[in-house]
């Protein structure tokens, strides 16, 4: 596999995108490109805990193809559980950090 921005770069990129969205002149464009990238955020980090979850199963989770009948069943995810998982808190600010980041999504202090 191509080595290439990580997960960690990505989710520092959607941010600094965030941050620059509040100099949109526009109230309901900025509300609304806020909304995008807090939910792509949110998915960034589902997709981080399942990808993680499914290696500590065993299983590739880069594997596109039908399982076989010996394979193990992935196991069931929620969202509320993928985006508690690694859950712990910004000493700086109090905000919900996730394990796979080294900044605080909310404020950018480093881990």
């Amino acid at each position: 596999m191509a080595e290439g921005p990580s997960l960690s770069d990505f989710m520092r990129h959607l941010q600094a995108v965030l941050e620059e969205s509040t100099d949109i002149p526009d109230a309901e464009e900025r509300q609304q490109r806020q909304w995008q990238i807090e939910a792509a955020i949110q998915e960034a980090i589902i997709f981080g805990n399942r990808f993680r979850e499914l290696q500590e199963h065993g299983i590739d989770p880069l594997r596109l193809v039908k399982p076989k009948e010996n394979d193990p069943a992935a196991p069931p995810v929620n969202k509320i559980e993928a985006l508690k998982t690694g859950s712990m808190h910004c000493a700086a600010c109090g905000a919900h950090l996730e394990a796979d980041l080294s900044f605080c999504p909310a404020c950018g202090q480093e881990k």
